[in-house]
C-alpha cells in the first residue's frame, strides 16, 4: 500500500478524501493509483496533506505525507 492509499483509508475512504480536499473521486483515485500527491502541494498552492492528517486522528502527520507521496522522489520506500 503506497503512502496515499494509507492516508486516504486513514479518513474513511476516497470519497471521504475528495470530500475534505473539496475535489472529486476520481482525482483522489489518481492520486492513489500513482501514490503521488499533486505538484500544487509542493508549490503552496493546495493544503490538502494537512486537511487529510487533521482528520486522522492522528495516523499520520502531514509532514510525513508530504514527504512520502513527493511526485519528485526518485523511489518509495518499500
Amino acid at each position: 500500500m503506497n503512502p496515499v492509499q494509507i492516508a486516504v483509508n486513514a479518513v474513511g475512504g476516497q470519497t471521504a478524501a475528495a470530500k475534505l480536499c473539496g475535489l472529486s473521486v476520481v482525482a483522489v483515485h489518481k492520486w492513489a493509483v500513482k501514490g503521488t500527491l499533486p505538484r500544487t502541494e509542493y508549490t503552496g498552492k493546495t493544503n490538502y496533506s494537512k486537511l487529510l492528517a487533521n482528520a486522522s486522528n492522528g495516523k499520520f502527520t502531514s509532514e510525513w505525507l508530504l514527504n512520502a507521496a513527493n511526485p519528485d522522489k526518485t523511489s518509495l520506500a518499500a
